[in-house]
């Protein structure tokens, strides 16, 4: 009976300690107005995981903020990011997506311009784990991934730092492959009016929930061919379609090693993270809103709903040890990391 007495008492006494921090958090978001912060053009994937965060998770914080989605795209993610470590504010009202790139681009990127620490934001968590994909027009005349490797293949890729201009630079640096790329593309919704337009013959590091979502007829109807996945493990969904890793392509344990770590940027999925300076007990409700948000059936349902996959979240604090792990990568993995994918080059 003592035991369960103290027990009640430290419950009792621990909600009433919790009460002033919840009211001083509800009080702050009240009538507040939170912004998510976008990395990318309208329309893309991106775009639509950000939105679909905005539309749910302001009635699973304390006080329910009005949310609005705020688009910043450029130098693949590194404007948002530094824009929620530098010049946004700092007091809880300002939540980022950032690229995974962007987020180690203070180690893989040679850039003066980069004026963030990536371990010193606040992570709140992860919607998914990305999955990435390679897929060509089938007027392109290309069949199979292997392809790339006879003959030239033209692929478009937005800018410096994003997957599609990293990727393709990994497969012809460290593979040997034979793409053109033509970068500079806004997002994947210029990439694909590109392909439609016969302008390239496809792109790679592209987002398969993208592209089961943005044009879900391309699929069905035989428009374009999925070549390959870039990633760690095979998508059950995309390997149906005889889509083999491209980790299969890696002849050396080297070249295995590069490509793994540019491949675990996508257990990142599309992460959320808020400025370094914002109080504690605010990010503490922004990961809790974040994790409820996720098994919350009508955010469920609206994701369902888009063709928008929730897998494999992860939750703020794991994200954060997780970037920090990366970061503490050593430097002869780094420096050929930057070499295969041209990290730093002409940033």
């Amino acid at each position: 009976m003592f035991t369960r007495a103290l027990f009640a008492l430290t419950v009792f006494l621990t909600s009433v300690s919790q009460t002033p921090a919840q009211e001083a958090v509800s009080n702050f978001y009240k009538g507040r107005q939170l912004t998510v912060i976008i990395p990318s053009s309208v329309g893309g994937g991106y775009d639509l995981y950000g939105r679909l965060v905005a539309r749910h998770i302001g009635k699973h914080l304390p006080g329910n903020p009005n949310v609005v989605a705020s688009n910043m795209a450029g130098a693949a993610g590194v404007v948002a990011a530094q824009y929620v470590y530098a010049a946004g504010a700092k007091d809880g009202s300002v939540l980022g997506l950032v690229y995974p790139n962007a987020i180690l681009e203070p180690l893989t990127g040679d850039r003066g311009n980069v004026r963030y620490d990536s371990r010193r934001f606040a992570y709140i968590g992860s919607a998914n784990a990305e999955v990435f994909v390679c897929y060509v027009s089938t007027k392109s005349g290309v069949t199979a991934f292997a392809d790339v490797f006879a003959r030239e293949v033209v692929l478009g890729a937005s800018g410096a730092g994003a997957p599609s201009s990293e990727y393709t630079a990994m497969y012809n640096n460290l593979l040997g492959a034979k793409i053109k790329v033509v970068a500079g593309y806004p997002g994947i919704n210029e990439i694909g009016l590109a392909i439609e337009k016969r302008e390239i013959d496809g792109t790679c590091g592209s987002s398969w929930a993208t592209l089961t979502t943005g044009r879900p007829n391309w699929l069905r109807d035989d428009v374009v061919r999925v070549i390959a996945q870039e990633n760690l493990a095979a998508h059950p969904d995309i390997a149906k379609l005889g889509a083999p890793l491209t980790l299969s392509f890696a002849k050396t344990s080297e070249q295995k090693q590069v490509m793994e770590f540019v491949y675990s940027l996508s257990d990142f999925g599309r992460p959320f993270l808020m400025a370094p300076e914002t109080p504690k007990d605010r990010v503490d409700a922004m990961r809790k809103a974040f994790s409820a948000m996720l098994v919350d059936r009508e955010f469920l349902d609206d994701a369902a709903k888009m063709k928008m996959e929730i897998v494999n979240p992860m939750d703020g604090a794991t994200l954060q040890s997780t970037v920090e792990k990366l970061m503490a990568t050593p430097a002869d993995v780094v420096e050929r990391v930057k070499k295969a994918t041209g990290a730093g080059a002409g940033k």
